[in-house]
Order: C-alpha cells, then sequence, then structure tokens
C-alpha cells in the first residue's frame, strides 16, 4: 500500500484533482494495485471499467476520456500498437485535451508506438505526454521510467526512479560499458518489492545469489551513458544467431516501423548452423493484406534496419498474437507450437 500509493503520486503525478484511468486486467498486480489500493488510499479518483478496450468499437476508449475527462491514463504498449492498428482517426474524433499522462508498462515499447501515441494520442506534446515505465509483479512499481519531468527517448524505459537503483551487469556482477547487453539488476531492494515467494524460499533466495548483492530480474537491458536504460526482454527470450545476442523486442521493433505491421513477435527455432534463426509473427494494420512479397519486403526491412544477423529466415502472418489479459505476447506459446512441445501452464491467456 505504501509502495503503490508512493508512485502513484510521485511517477504517475496523480493528485486530488485527476482522474486516473487504468486499463489493466483488475485480477493482475498492476489492475488491483493501481485501479483499487494506490488510488483509494490516495484519496483520488479511479475509474475502471470491464470488457476491452476497444469493445464495442475501436474508439471506445477514446470516448471513455472524453466523457469522464480522464487525466492520467496507464495502459500497455500492446494497447498502444492495437490503437496505431485502428488508426488515427478514431481517436480523432474525440476531445482528448483533459489527458495529460499516459504511462505504459508490461511490454518494451518501441520508438513507432510511442511516436504514433505522442502524436495523436497527447497533441504532439501540446496537452501531454506519453511516458515508459519498467517494473515486475515482484517488485510492486516501477523500478525504471521517465517520469513527466524526464525527457523522454524512444526506445528507452528511462533511469532508476527514486528508490531504486537499477544497473546492466555481466554474470560476475560487473557494470558493462554504455551501449553493451548484460543483466538487468537491482543494487539494493525497496520496501515494497516480495520478500519470498509462497511455498519456495530457495526460488527467491537464488534470484539474490547469482550475483551477490544484486537482485537479478531475469531480464537482458543496455544502458546508454546518461543511465537511461533499454530492456531487451526476458533472458530467455533472447535470440543467440550465430554467437549474436539479439532481443526479441529489438526485432519486434524494427518490424513495428514498418507501416504495414500492426503487432509482431519474434522467436528463435533451432538451426543447425546458426544455434537459431528468426522466425516472426506478424499481424498487419488493416489497410494491408499479408503476402508473399509483403513477406519479402518486411525481411529487407529488418535487414536493413539491424543487419543482416538479425534477417528473419521467415514471417508468418497471424490475424492475432497469443497474449496475457494483461497485453503481454506469450512468446513461449508460439514457440512451442512451433516446435510441437507442450505449451504448459496458459491459465493467464487472453480468451
Amino acid at each position: 500500500m505504501v509502495g503503490t500509493t508512493y508512485h502513484l503520486r510521485s511517477f504517475f503525478d496523480v493528485g486530488e484533482r485527476d482522474i486516473f484511468w487504468c486499463t489493466s486486467d483488475i485480477g493482475w498486480v498492476v489492475g488491483h494495485s493501481y485501479i483499487v489500493y494506490a488510488p483509494l488510499c490516495a484519496g483520488v479518483t479511479t475509474m475502471f471499467r470491464e470488457g476491452a478496450v476497444d469493445y464495442p468499437h475501436p474508439g471506445t476508449a477514446w470516448e471513455i476520456v472524453e466523457r469522464y475527462g480522464v487525466t492520467k491514463m496507464f495502459t500497455a504498449p500492446t494497447a498502444l500498437r492495437m490503437f496505431m492498428r485502428y488508426g488515427e482517426q478514431y481517436p480523432q474524433k474525440y476531445d482528448l485535451t483533459t489527458l495529460r499522462v499516459i504511462a505504459c508498462a508490461g511490454e518494451p515499447l518501441n520508438p513507432e508506438a510511442w511516436r504514433w501515441a505522442q502524436t495523436h494520442l497527447a497533441g504532439d506534446g501540446k496537452w501531454g505526454y506519453v511516458v515508459d515505465n519498467w517494473w515486475q509483479t515482484e517488485l510492486g512499481g516501477p523500478a525504471i521510467g521517465t517520469p513527466p519531468t524526464y525527457a523522454m527517448r524512444p526506445g528507452k524505459c528511462g533511469v532508476s526512479v527514486p528508490g531504486s537503483e537499477a544497473d546492466v551487469v555481466d554474470e560476475e556482477g560487473k557494470p558493462v560499458a554504455p551501449n553493451v547487453g548484460g543483466r538487468l539488476v537491482l543494487r539494493r531492494p525497496f520496501p515494497h518489492m516480495f520478500r519470498t515467494i509462497w511455498g519456495n524460499a530457495a526460488r527467491y533466495e537464488r534470484d539474490w545469489q547469482m550475483i551477490p548483492g544484486c537482485y537479478v530480474t531475469g531480464d537482458v537491458a543496455v544502458k546508454d551513458k546518461d543511465g537511461y536504460i533499454s530492456v531487451l526482454g526476458r533472458a530467455d527470450d533472447v535470440l543467440n544467431v550465430a554467437g549474436h545476442r539479439i532481443g526479441t523486442a529489438e526485432v519486434e521493433s524494427a518490424l513495428v516501423s514498418h507501416p504495414a505491421v500492426a503487432e509482431a513477435a519474434a522467436i528463435g527455432v533451432p538451426d543447425a548452423l546458426k544455434g537459431e534463426s528468426i522466425k516472426c509473427f506478424v499481424q498487419c494494420r488493416g489497410d494491408h493484406a499479408p503476402s508473399e512479397a509483403l513477406a519479402a519486403a518486411l525481411v529487407d526491412h529488418v535487414r536493413r534496419e539491424l543487419g543482416p544477423i538479425a534477417t528473419p529466415s521467415a514471417i508468418e502472418f497471424v490475424t492475432a498474437l497469443p497474449k496475457t489479459r494483461s497485453g503481454k505476447i506469450l512468446r513461449r506459446f508460439l514457440k512451442a507450437k512451433e516446435l510441437g512441445t507442450d505449451v504448459g501452464d496458459v491459465s493467464t491467456m487472453e480468451g
């Protein structure tokens, strides 16, 4: 309660005059923490709604913002990419000038989605601002981000927020050079992060023992010379192509920067020569149709954006990507289906 209230006021800048809308599923940590606990503890107005943010029509979210005068919104990058897929004609129908902050978390926020949202939802900065942040269920609130007082750097989720000390290190716990990939760690705990794992204390202890003096988040990231961090994805989502470590987020961001692509997911497929090759699943925007020509164009586009080593070996067009109810893409589900292995627990998958 202390931690979520602190972040609501300090990071999301929510005060007594604000109307705060968190679009998460209320059963997830973001949902019950920032729909219920934090706003009520802080004495501010919280709004919640049952159902998908694009139901019954693609402009539903913006109709709600106009009707209730929403001032601060907390949503997922996946939702922004969905809105981008529908097109700017939907937000243009409504008055969004009350919307001063749109905060995103849950997946890497790619530059293309940030620019679209900043332009079409925040009035290109005239009335609002789109900010990024990173945290985990285990942490209870943002550890890295760009509060409205910080300059946003597209593709980077931000810097350590007050109370947190995030770093990018090698396997021995030594800080890596700027713009070099490594493990994302927290160098000290904070009061509202988890203190154990129910029924499995040893697993919790391993998170602190892998690199002494650090909490190992399980994510891979890079940090620039100014301390801005880009989270590339889970360590087990990082692709190993011919000895090169490539983040799934990098490939997916390159694909989404193409005007035909609404959303994308990348997985590694075993390859006898390279170790892994890259297969991508692509959902097209409404005004583009899947074709062999488009698949070839997307492969060339990624090659130009990231270089030959990151060139996808295959593109598969899909009508939807498997996601959790909070909007995270289930890459392990795609990989299991591709390899014909057990998909595991899918109880969190969106229906």
